[in-house]
Order: C-alpha cells, then structure tokens, then sequence
C-alpha cells in the first residue's frame, strides 16, 4: 500500500468520526436550546399570568395557533404544563430539520466507517492469503499463484509469482548442476584411473628392467592425461564464463583450411585426407582459434571412422545462417549413439581406443556460444555428417 493511499485512508477516517461525533453534538445542542426555549417561554408566560390574570386566554390562544392544537392530558406544574405543552410542541420546523441533517450526517458517517471497514477487511484477507502463499512455498507445495481482481495487490501478486517462478527455476538448476558436478566428477575419476593403471603396471616392469615397451606406454598415458587436463580446463572456464571468445570477421574457406592444417599429421599417419571446395568468400561472426578448435573435434571424428577415406567439408550461406557441412564414407553412427553423442565423456561403441569423450562436447559448447547449432546424423548414402549452423541474428 502505498503512501498516498495511506493518506486517504487515514484522511477519510478521520472525516468519517469527525462527522459523526459533529452530528451527535449538534443534536444535542438542539435538544439543549429547544429546552431552554421551552424554559424561557415558561417563566414569562408564568410572569404574565401573575401580573395579568386575564391575559391567560390570549396566551393559550396564540399558543394553540404556534402549535396547531394542544394534545390531551394536562400535567401540574408552571403554566406552560398547565396549558398541557411539552418542550417538543415548540421545536417546530427547525428541530425536524436539524433532526434530520443530525441522522443524514451520521449516516454519512456510518457509510465511511463501513467502508473503510468493508476495504480494511477485503485487504487482511488478501495479505492473509499470500502470506499463506508464502508459508506454502517454503514447505514447497506451493500451487500456481492465480492473479485476483486489478487493485493495489495485483502488483505484489505478480511480484510474488515472477519471484516464486525464479526461485523454482533457480533451485532446479542447482539441483541440475549438483547431479551433473556428481556425474562429471565420477568420469574424471575414471578417466583418470585408466592412464595412472596404465603406468604404474609400466613402472612396476621397467623396475626388473629396462623396457622401451613400457616407456613408450608411459609417455602415451601420459600424453593423454594431458589432454585430458586441458580439456578439463577449457570446459571449467567454459561453464564459469571466464572464457571471452571474440566477436570477428572469419572466412568459412580459410577456417576449414587452417583447421586441416593443424591435423595434416595426423591425416597422413592414418592415411585419410580432407576434401575442402572453394565456393566463394562467405564470413560468419565467430572466435577464429576457438572455432577452429571446435572444428578439428569434428574433422578428427570423421577420420577416425572414415578407415583411411576422404573427410568431406562443404559448407553454404543464406540470409538466415551459415552452414558448414563435415562428414566422411565410413559406416556412421550407432543409432543408440546419436542422442548422447555431444554428452560429456560419453564414449560410443565404436569409439577409438584412447580418446577421452570430450572433443564432440566441447566443439558443441563452442559452436552454440556464438550463436550457432550443431547436430549429427548418418547420410542416406552411408557415413556420419556433422551440421553446424551459425545464425545472422
């Protein structure tokens, strides 16, 4: 409620006693001059009568003509009594009036007091009511808040609902982070077990003697706890939002071509290549380094699977999105694989040996942190395809 409102009310109740209290004193004031009219009258019509015995006839006649007749019953006492008057057959028309202003100013009164009443009452109901909403939504079995009526508390009631909405949403993503915190941290334990297994068995051979063997497997364990460790790293800042990627210019050719580049040793030691098709100058509004990191995952996929064949990069432009298209001529999917595909250290069937379950993951966060999307099918003519779709607005 507001200040102003306040005032009102306060103001109003204030007239409304005031009213009523006036009212009440001006009919008694009345009452208290008609009988000292009445008295006065009395002691000069007694003065006269002793002084004048035969003035008698003439007072009661102009009596009776000021009152329109004397009512039966004549009571002892001064003369006015003896004639048979009372104090209310000489108020006239002047008392009826203040009679009746005296009870419209008390009805005046009554109504404001009823109404501020009636609005002080429909308001505790209304407090009362959220305040019982509140109580619910702490026990959390708060229903859906129905907004009542257009008044004063419609505001707070929409306040109460946007807060009790944020507060739900709020508590559910933490429940979500709590459970996806549990779950991240059991697959870096187990990530992380595989490799330390791996060499500490190295380590116990070596003890009887020297074995390249062993060493070697040691450097590749270790190679791939750090490549774990950065990946880890990446994510971290990633969900922290302490990783800026920076808003540029990029060519789509010259993204694809330095993201082949960085992987040139890689293709040639597994015997695949990349297949990327001039098309033109196409620029989309994107991280250059980062971007390129999210497609290398992609393209490092697509060699894995391809058994030496050709990676296949394409990509087109619209007035609504960029497209770039990257996909290769091995078997595809699993189709059980498809839906966790991009899920954190989610590893398919036919994953390689050795990888972590992270670089599809992190080329998704990527991608859809510059306003982009990525998805991943299996092409009707065989092979899996990966779609990344970067939008103009």
């Amino acid at each position: 409620m507001n200040s102003r409102k306040n005032m009102l009310v306060t103001s109003g109740f204030a007239a409304a006693i005031s009213l009523a209290v006036v009212t009440i004193a001006v009919w008694l004031v009345s009452c208290h001059y008609s009988r000292l009219s009445f008295d006065l009258l009395n002691e000069v019509c007694s003065e006269m009568k002793e002084q004048e015995p035969g003035t008698e006839i003439v007072i009661a006649a102009a009596l009776k003509e000021y009152t329109e007749g004397n009512p039966d019953g004549v009571s002892d006492g001064e003369a006015l009594t003896k004639l048979g008057y009372r104090p209310s057959d000489f108020v006239g028309a002047s008392y009826r009036r203040n009679v009746f202003f005296a009870a419209a100013g008390l009805a005046a009164g009554l109504l404001f007091l009823l109404t501020f009443w009636y609005r002080n009452r429909k308001e505790s109901r209304r407090i009362r009511r959220l305040a019982a909403y509140l109580e619910q939504v702490n026990s959390g079995e708060a229903p859906v808040l129905s907004i009542s009526g257009e008044d004063d508390f419609s505001k707070l009631e929409d306040e109460i609902y946007k807060t009790v909405t944020y507060l739900y949403q709020t508590k559910d993503q933490a429940v979500r982070a709590k459970d996806n915190f549990a779950e991240n941290l059991s697959n870096i334990a187990h990530q992380i077990k595989t490799p330390i297994t791996a060499i500490s068995l190295s380590v116990q051979g070596m003890k009887t003697g020297f074995d390249k063997k062993a060493l070697k497997q040691v450097e590749k364990q270790l190679t791939r706890l750090t490549r774990l460790e950065e990946a880890l790293l990446v994510l971290s800042r990633l969900d922290a939002g302490t990783l800026v990627l920076q808003k540029e210019e990029t060519d789509v050719f010259t993204l694809l071509v330095l993201a082949s580049d960085n992987l040139q040793e890689l293709f040639s030691g597994s015997g695949a290549s990349v297949e990327i098709p001039e098309k033109g100058e196409m620029r989309i509004i994107a991280d250059m380094d980062w971007t390129m990191e999210a497609v290398m995952n992609l393209m490092k996929n697509c060699m894995e699977h391809s058994k030496g064949g050709v990676v296949h990069c394409s990509y087109a432009q619209n007035p609504l999105y960029t497209e770039i298209l990257i996909w290769d001529e091995g078997e595809g999917f699993a189709s059980e694989d498809i839906p966790h595909l991009f899920e954190r250290f989610y590893r398919g069937k036919d994953a390689k040996e050795g990888g972590i379950g992270i670089g599809l993951a992190l080329a998704k966060e990527i991608v859809e942190r510059q306003n982009g999307t990525i998805h991943a099918k299996n092409r009707p003519e065989g092979g899996a395809l990966f779609e990344i779709r970067f939008y103009s607005h």
